[in-house]
């Protein structure tokens, strides 16, 4: 007998990273047990402490199969994949062989033990840059990234999947991702730090000498981009929420997760220093060439299909949390190199 063919065991891949560890501890809080399947790349050990931890690639068939051989999965969450959009415009064949390779070998495991139960952590990325905001469902999809063109990609391949093997889906279209675990024990860990509220937070502390500010000419009330930020455990409890969703017979789809609110980088760069208590010198910089003035989810059906509304996205508790995270995980460094 498998493990866990009396439990509720869920694979989750990419587990160790930012999203998906915040995933993982909610899972567990809810009775699930979490198996992580990460190749640590990207991915920290340290996240790995809610359920057991399969170390493998899914560009390697044989891992994955390893892990569905080992453990009886009833459904499964994928997170893993490569996310920074820059480094995908230069570097585009190593994006769609590890996004879209390693999607395709987890699709084709799946159908091997028959576990056909899927929630896709995809992205905003996919509508590139819409003319009307807030952007619903049914924006066209326009990518402008190899890294939104993966995304919609496989949200293409699970459709299909649906359609001629009977998979059952939902795609998770989310916005900007930011803050921490309210308990302390996770946060965003990328290296290099591209996000918005940990390069702030990087250059209120000295870390950094300053934050560039890309883009101050838009027509938004200050010039500056606007986005949409939800708290990563907000993020967490939505994929549950759109697991249990398909669970109970729900019909495979994409939804939005956002908060529904508009912030500009002004605004994020104000609140960082409200709750750091530290000024923060910004340079600023030309536009990004793709960079939308507003990208707004409409969360509607986020709400009425899987009961989802943002509960810990008010801008002052993610800049908060992150804040937390970041002053312990730097001083977890200090000690480390002493």
């Amino acid at each position: 007998m498998r493990e866990g063919q009396e439990n509720r065991y869920i694979l989750v891949t990419g587990g160790a990273g930012y999203i998906g560890s915040h995933t993982c501890k909610m899972l567990a809080e809810k009775g699930y047990t979490p198996v992580v399947f990460d190749n640590f790349s990207n991915g920290h050990p340290h996240a790995v402490r809610f359920g057991p931890c399969v170390e493998g690639d899914l560009n390697n068939p044989t891992d994955i199969t390893d892990a569905f051989q080992r453990y009886d999965f009833f459904a499964v969450i994928h997170f893993a994949s490569f996310i920074e959009v820059g480094e995908s415009v230069c570097d585009p064949e190593k994006y769609y062989t590890n996004n879209l390779g390693g999607a395709l070998n987890l699709l084709r495991a799946m159908r091997e033990v028959d576990v056909n139960t899927i929630v896709f952590s995809s992205s905003c990325a996919v509508y590139g840059q819409p003319e009307i905001v807030p952007i619903t469902e049914e924006t066209p999809s326009t990518p402008l990234s190899p890294y939104g063109r993966n995304k919609a990609m496989i949200e293409d391949m699970l459709a299909d999947y649906s359609h001629a093997y009977g998979f059952r889906f939902v795609s998770c279209r989310y916005f900007n991702a930011c803050g921490a675990d309210p308990g302390g024990e996770l946060g965003e860990e990328h290296d290099p730090e591209t996000h918005v509220i940990p390069r702030l937070l990087m250059a209120a502390s000295g870390e950094a000498p300053s934050f560039e500010i890309y883009g101050s000419d838009y027509e938004t009330r200050d010039g500056t981009c606007i986005r949409d930020y939800i708290h990563v455990q907000d993020l967490a409890r939505a994929h549950i929420l759109a697991l249990e969703y398909l669970v109970q017979g729900g019909q495979s789809r994409a939804i939005n997760l956002g908060s529904g609110a508009g912030y500009s980088v002004k605004d994020i760069i104000q609140t960082v220093e409200n709750v750091t208590g530290h000024s923060i010198k910004t340079i600023p910089k030309p536009r990004r060439s793709g960079d939308p003035p507003v990208l707004l989810a409409d969360v509607n059906q986020a709400k009425e299909i899987l009961g989802f509304h943002a509960q810990d996205s008010d801008i002052e508790h993610i800049v908060e949390t992150a804040w937390n995270f970041y002053k312990n995980a730097r001083v977890a460094r200090k000690k480390q190199q002493k």
